[in-house]
């Protein structure tokens, strides 16, 4: 259901309302039965919470630890606290819709959703970028690792790729929302996506936003290029090594960060750059769901699974919580 009268020029002809007339939009649902929707709900709630302990539990063990004070666990957390972000941009609003059985989302929510969740994508993005350069110099270039990333180098990276996630946003937010909307209200996407909003546009009004998306994504492939470039160095110099303890620590720490900066990249360029002539709503909608939920859910897991200083810490998160319990203590009295 559309929420737009039609409205009609002096000369009688019908004309579609602008973006002045628009107060909400609707939003793609996951199942029309009220089974399949709670079904959808109790899953997307199990995803969020297991992304929120995944994530919440490097937090913690980043922090807590002075061991993983370096520069690759200080990425580390950063990556952790946008994944965080991005997932709590789209996630609960859709199991919100699926609760209650609606698709409605207001005009507000629809830009703060489309600048969160480009600036914390974009962010993280380049937080990987610069991840693979950290690797590149620890393996690379191990003698100068210090100098070239000590604390305050760090420090202004970080805040480069938080910075440069928050210009790409307002900068994508504005073109969208100041294009006149010819195509009614429904999104075809289960959050507020730039490519599906861009659909309801004039046909003649949109190509400014295009052009910036083109140029975003010269910016992408340019982060790409330096992440391959760096990784072929990195196994170049991975199987130089004569010790095999070393090249399993080598990819203990390289693996992870590939396998998701593939993941990542390969379902974002795919939903953005994909022909019109292989898109449909249940495509958009998987292909959405495996770049803005299926990352921030894995990559805790993907990041722990080979990392065993990062497991160690996280073990010892909670011994230290149990035996302060005064059950504990009391048991442990003679």
């Amino acid at each position: 259901q559309r929420h737009f009268p039609l409205q009609w020029s002096r000369g009688g002809c019908c004309q579609m309302p602008n973006i002045s007339s628009v107060s909400e939009f609707l939003l793609l649902t996951f199942a029309d039965t009220r089974e399949l929707q709670l079904l959808h709900f109790a899953l997307f709630l199990g995803i969020y919470l297991a992304a929120l302990l995944g994530n919440g539990l490097i937090l913690s063990a980043v922090a807590c630890h002075h061991r993983l004070h370096t520069p690759m666990y200080f990425f580390l957390l950063n990556l952790a606290l946008l994944d965080l972000g991005c997932i709590s941009t789209t996630l609960p609003k859709a199991m919100a819709n699926a609760l209650w059985d609606t698709r409605a989302i207001s005009y507000q929510g629809c830009v703060a959703q489309v600048f969160f969740f480009v600036f914390l994508v974009g962010a993280e993005y380049s937080c990987l970028t610069v991840m693979a350069y950290d690797r590149y110099v620890a393996i690379c270039k191990p003698l100068h690792y210090g100098s070239l990333l000590g604390s305050r180098a760090c420090a202004q990276m970080a805040a480069a790729a938080w910075g440069s996630g928050f210009l790409n946003a307002v900068l994508h937010t504005a073109n969208t929302f100041s294009l006149p909307l010819c195509q009614g209200n429904a999104v075809d996407q289960f959050f507020c996506e730039v490519p599906q909003i861009l659909r309801l546009s004039c046909s003649d009004a949109y190509l400014r936003e295009v052009g910036t998306i083109m140029f975003s994504g010269f910016l992408v492939f340019g982060c790409f290029v330096f992440i391959v470039l760096s990784y072929i160095q990195i196994f170049r110099a991975v199987l130089r090594m004569p010790s095999e303890q070393g090249r399993h620590k080598a990819f203990s720490t390289c693996l992870p960060h590939l396998a998701v900066v593939s993941l990542f990249v390969s379902t974002g360029i795919f939903s953005y750059l994909k022909p019109p002539s292989i898109s449909s709503p249940s495509l958009d909608l998987v292909v959405a769901f495996l770049y803005s939920v299926v990352p921030p859910a894995l990559n805790p897991l993907i990041y722990s699974m080979r990392n065993q200083d990062l497991k160690d810490a996280v073990r010892k998160l909670f011994p230290y919580k149990l035996l302060k319990h005064p059950l504990c203590v009391q048991k442990m009295d003679p």
